[in-house]
This record gives structure tokens, sequence and C-alpha cells, in this order.
């Protein structure tokens, strides 16, 4: 086995591995994103710390779903419109799920924007939504 093998391998096992502090970063920065969003969002307003993390769970894991059995990112830059328009579902639904997370329709359509522009920003693949 040559040396190409063994940092494909090492590549692969990272890439399948799971993390509880990648996980937990992963929540962090998702829950300030969307804290972000709401704030430069009309008509998306959270509650409180215990409703943001918990939205970001739902998110993530929502979206996490939707791209394992669809194949779209749920990214509004990812994919182009069908990106866009999964993130704003996605916002929309999850305030049936999560109490204190409220959004309207153009709440949820802005804030998939403003997230998005937030993703572009930031460094690396956040995950966001």
């Amino acid at each position: 086995m040559d040396n190409d093998d063994r940092n494909r391998d090492r590549n692969k096992n990272k890439s399948s591995d799971f993390s509880i502090g990648h996980m937990l970063m992963r929540v962090l920065i998702s829950s300030i994103v969307i804290a972000v969003a709401a704030f430069f969002t009309p008509g998306f307003s959270i509650d409180g710390i215990g409703s943001l993390l918990l939205a970001a769970v739902v998110i993530g894991v929502v979206d996490y779903l939707i791209q394992k059995f669809t194949g779209l990112e749920a990214s509004p830059f990812g994919r182009g419109i069908s990106g866009f328009l999964v993130a704003a579902i996605i916002l929309y639904g999850t305030k049936f799920i999560v109490p204190g997370f409220h959004i309207s329709m153009w709440g949820a359509i802005i804030g998939a924007l403003v997230i998005g522009i937030i993703d572009a920003i930031l460094p690396g693949r956040q995950d966001a939504i």
C-alpha cells in the first residue's frame, strides 16, 4: 500500500467519524447564524436561548434528512433556487416544531436570503441551514 492509498483511507475514515465536539460546534455556529438572521429579518423572532438552540438542532436534523433522502442541499446559495426554497421551507416548518420560534412566510423567505448571505461570507462550509 503506497502513501496515496493510506491518505485516501485516512480521509475516508475522517469523514465517517462522529464527533460530539464537531456537532456542538455546528449547533453553536448555526445558532449564531439563526440569531443574526432573526435580528435582521422582519417577521422573524425567537423568544429565548433555549428556543434558539432547539431551532438550530431541528434545522440541522431536517437539513441532514432532506440532504440524505433527496440529495438537495438546503443552502440558499448552495443549489440555486431549489436550495433557497428548501431553506425557506425548513425555516417556516421549524415554527411548528419549536415553541418560541416565530416566523412568517415572508420572514422565512427573507431569512433564507440573510442566512445565504451569511453562509457566503463565512469561510468554509458551515451548514447553518
